[in-house]
């Protein structure tokens, strides 16, 4: 307990790491979640509404991407950004944005397939009363994201647990730069991996910690919204 508090007070004097690190996790994720809940959620009220030939592989692909290995996503994106993939004249490899990339990758199917199974649980008849009352599509889809908010918030706390621990496919693609891409999941590794076990816990507490403040705050945002 000596070493850990000992631990403690020399890691939070230090703004210029520490406080980097923690915005640079929040940035990343944050960014990644975004992304992913403006893509994910259009596209699972569409594959929750509509019925269309090569639907039923689409939805496969979704719940298969709902487990996929964060390590290959990571190699996934990798190859993506190399100098050699199709993207590697961007020059993103080893920056913050390759790990927003991959971030979204491993989110939006969670947010894709939670969105879709909220569609599928509400009334059959409602977007035909929607639509019978004049509404455009725009209009239809926003209605239905009001009547599923509760399961539309548990995808954006999943999704945002899913992306905020994370640590192998931001490893592959971020490199774990100080001062530049590394965060939170890829500090603890790195002074796990130095024998700095005392450093390590206090981080992995401080995530524990973040994590637990992010999900209390959704968590109080769907019991309002039920209440």
């Amino acid at each position: 307990m000596t070493g850990l508090l000992s631990s403690l007070s020399e890691l939070l004097p230090m703004p210029g790491e520490l406080a980097g690190i923690l915005l640079l996790s929040l940035f990343v994720s944050g960014v990644a979640i975004l992304v992913s809940m403006l893509v994910g959620v259009p596209a699972g009220i569409f594959l929750g509404l509509h019925r269309f030939p090569g639907r039923g592989f689409l939805v496969t692909l979704v719940n298969t991407g709902m487990g996929l290995p964060p390590v290959v996503v990571g190699l996934f994106v990798f190859l993506l950004l190399a100098r050699s993939g199709p993207l590697g004249g961007l020059d993103l490899l080893y920056t913050p944005w390759a790990m927003v990339l991959a971030q979204v990758v491993i989110a939006t199917p969670l947010v894709v397939g939670i969105t879709l199974a909220a569609i599928q649980g509400l009334d059959a008849r409602l977007h035909l009363q929607i639509l019978s009352l004049g509404a455009s599509t725009g209009q239809l889809y926003w209605k239905l994201v009001k009547e599923a908010r509760l399961s539309l918030v548990a995808a954006l706390a999943a999704g945002f647990g899913s992306i905020i621990s994370e640590v192998g496919a931001v490893m592959m693609v971020g490199g774990n730069i100080k001062g530049q891409t590394r965060v939170m999941t890829t500090a603890i590794v790195l002074q796990t991996r130095q024998g700095e076990f005392a450093n390590a816990i206090v981080l992995g507490t401080i995530l524990l910690a973040l994590a637990l403040g992010i999900n209390w705050l959704f968590t109080w945002v769907q019991q309002r919204q039920k209440a």
